[in-house]
């Protein structure tokens, strides 16, 4: 992946097809500490088509907005050279725009749900919305639904069928290497823990029940499918110890594609890892790595035990091209395997080129 630290601003949205093309949201703001409603953030996309050996600015769709409002737009890539661009409000007549040709041009949208589709097209990305009471803000909702967000026009359409796994269901938005889609909630009877997978693109579910020890309701489970296992983090409130932001109740691991699994690591109130930056890292023959707040840790016997590794703390996320490690503001790494990192820049300032 070609690094461009020159880009304009930094980057807050960042995003890849399979192609390896992508996109990039910046936004370079100006403020004066004296007179900050004078300020002004000015928001541009740069994209990387197929094969490119550089990133290019094309005309964002997002308007100056004054510095005090904060930057919050949203990218959705949609495969080669298409992606959505939202603004920030979480409501379903927030603005969008949709574009299929890299940038070059751009269509008006919103976020309202139009009808449903029976499967999760290749390129769309796995979302939700408020299905009760209809088009409720986040916090005011009662029940979620999953949504397909198209490839082909970039509107959401809500998905036919649906794992049943509560109230709020939290898909991963991108399905994983071997085309696996993931859905994190709680399990009806129980009310613990639950995950299910699809391998026919959404048209069926299978559920499974994680081993969970945790009396609480928690906040998600973080999956991750490696070569030879998946991994789910239980993520939620811990008890006792020090208190953390993003903590990690338990790891599970399958070695059956979920069909079982097994709590290889239950977290306590003070041996780390305590916490997770988004996904875990697996690698071969056991390995798997968690990137927590404070520090990274990382294991060879599938995750019964941690040693502290020297890298720090990174947020991990799902791309088609694989695993995005995003490190200190503009470094970012990729990888397909959990062991190898392709390293780049994207809009690094003067201080950092």
């Amino acid at each position: 992946m070609p690094s461009a630290p020159g880009l304009p601003g930094w980057a807050h949205g960042l995003g890849f097809a399979r192609d390896g093309s992508g996109f990039a949201l910046l936004a370079a703001c100006v403020s004066d500490p004296a007179a900050p409603e004078s300020g002004f953030c000015r928001q541009h996309v740069a994209v990387r088509d197929v094969g490119a050996e550089e990133w290019v600015l094309r005309r964002s769709p997002l308007p100056e907005i004054p510095a005090t409002e904060g930057v919050s737009a949203n990218l959705l890539v949609l495969g080669p050279g298409r992606a959505l661009v939202e603004e920030g409000s979480a409501g379903p007549g927030g603005r969008t725009w949709f574009t299929r040709d890299g940038g070059r041009s751009w269509r008006a949208g919103d976020r309202r749900t139009v009808g449903t589709v029976p499967e999760i097209p290749a390129g769309a990305v796995l979302t939700t919305d408020c299905a009760a009471p209809a088009g409720a803000l986040p916090d005011a909702c009662e029940r979620e639904r999953l949504v397909v967000v198209s490839p082909q026009d970039g509107r959401r359409r809500a998905l036919a069928r649906v794992p049943l796994l509560g109230a709020h269901p939290r898909p991963a938005e991108q399905p994983e290497p071997e085309g696996s889609w993931w859905v994190s909630g709680t399990d009806p009877l129980s009310g613990r823990p639950a995950v299910a997978v699809s391998r026919d693109g959404g048209r069926s579910w299978t559920v499974g029940r994680l081993p969970s020890t945790a009396t609480g309701p928690g906040r998600y489970t973080a999956v991750a499918v490696g070569q030879d296992a998946v991994y789910a983090a239980e993520m939620g409130e811990l008890t006792g110890g020090a208190p953390v932001k993003n903590g990690m109740r338990a790891l599970h691991r399958s070695s059956d594609g979920g069909r079982s699994w097994h709590r290889m690591w239950t977290t306590g109130p003070v041996e780390e890892p305590r916490t997770l930056m988004g996904l875990p890292v697996p690698g071969p023959g056991g390995r798997v790595e968690i990137t927590g707040e404070l520090s990274g840790y990382g294991s060879v016997d599938g995750g019964r035990t941690f040693t502290e590794l020297k890298d720090g703390t990174h947020y991990v996320r799902r791309t088609p091209l694989g695993l995005l490690r995003e490190g200190s503001r503009c470094r970012y790494a990729l990888t397909a395997d959990g062991v190898r990192w392709s390293e780049f820049r994207l809009a690094c300032g003067e201080e950092e080129s």
